[in-house]
């Protein structure tokens, strides 16, 4: 664990560098607030991870990492309005805290942030901008055209959490250098990798406890939110299985870029087995 920790760490002090430049000073507080109340880094180690694949210099993705953070936090703000959720990680959402003004203040300064990092390349610009009209249509298909199948919550998946991961996963390959074709075969390993991630949430939202999660739990069936649990009859268990053939989907892509055999690489695969056992 001492490789990736070191790894994260970089993109931690990135990312509070950030946060301690930023202006005025009730704004920094603000996206201190956000980000720094902790979360997993999973999107900012795999576009570390990504980078090294490819015999990439970890300090070349640090600020695609800080920026794919950011990206992720600025969604979970608006998530967090959307659903009058007042607590993330454990203590007192954006909104809950500060209002709604400058909740959304808060969110539009992480993706200006964030797009200052990805601004000194022109392919880390494009990568980004998709994976935002992803996610933003995902959005919108939640809040206005709910899905009422499993293929059609597999697609809003997809778009909702499948595309920040693919989007952090290809900015770390165009980091290392990485040929297209390896690009993309990355991107779809993360993308599932994301997919496995959602299915994992919404079991979790319904089964867990949360102080164990350190987020309220039930939220999906309160808000009547179109997760796999409240779209489909499959049970719990049914779902982690689909989840894992997600996974396993993950692996034979990142097999399909014929990558060296790294630690970066072993612990990308660790990874898309990780996401579909986890217990927060």
């Amino acid at each position: 664990m001492e490789y990736l920790e070191r790894r994260v760490a970089l993109v931690e002090d990135r990312i509070e560098t950030v946060i301690d430049e930023a202006e005025p000073e009730e704004l920094s507080d603000e996206l201190g607030h956000v980000v720094l109340a902790g979360g997993k880094r999973v999107r900012p180690a795999v576009t570390i991870l990504a980078c090294e694949a490819f015999d990439g210099d970890p300090e070349d993705a640090v600020d695609f990492a800080a920026g794919i953070e950011f990206v992720h936090n600025a969604s979970l703000v608006i998530d967090d309005i959307i659903d009058r959720s007042a607590v993330r990680r454990g203590t007192a959402s954006a909104w809950a805290e500060f209002g709604y003004g400058p909740a959304i203040v808060t969110s539009d300064g992480l993706l200006g942030e964030a797009f200052a990092l990805f601004s000194t390349d022109d392919r880390a610009m494009r990568t980004v901008a998709e994976a935002m009209v992803e996610l933003g249509e995902g959005e919108a298909t939640e809040l206005a055209a709910r899905p009422t199948t499993e293929a059609e919550y597999m697609d809003l998946a997809r778009r909702k959490t499948g595309a920040l991961f693919r989007a952090a996963a290809e900015l770390g390959a165009v980091a290392g250098d990485a040929d297209p074709n390896a690009v993309e075969s990355f991107g779809e390993y993360a993308e599932r990798v994301g997919v496995a991630f959602q299915m994992r949430d919404d079991v979790l939202d319904a089964t867990a406890d949360a102080d164990d999660l350190g987020k309220p739990t039930g939220q999906d069936a309160e808000m009547d939110r179109p997760s796999v649990v409240q779209v489909t009859s499959l049970s719990p268990e049914e779902i982690n299985d689909r989840a894992r053939e997600q996974s396993e989907l993950a692996l034979e892509a990142l097999d399909d870029a014929n990558p060296p055999e790294t630690e970066a690489i072993e612990y990308l695969r660790d990874l898309a087995e990780f996401v579909v056992v986890r217990e927060r």
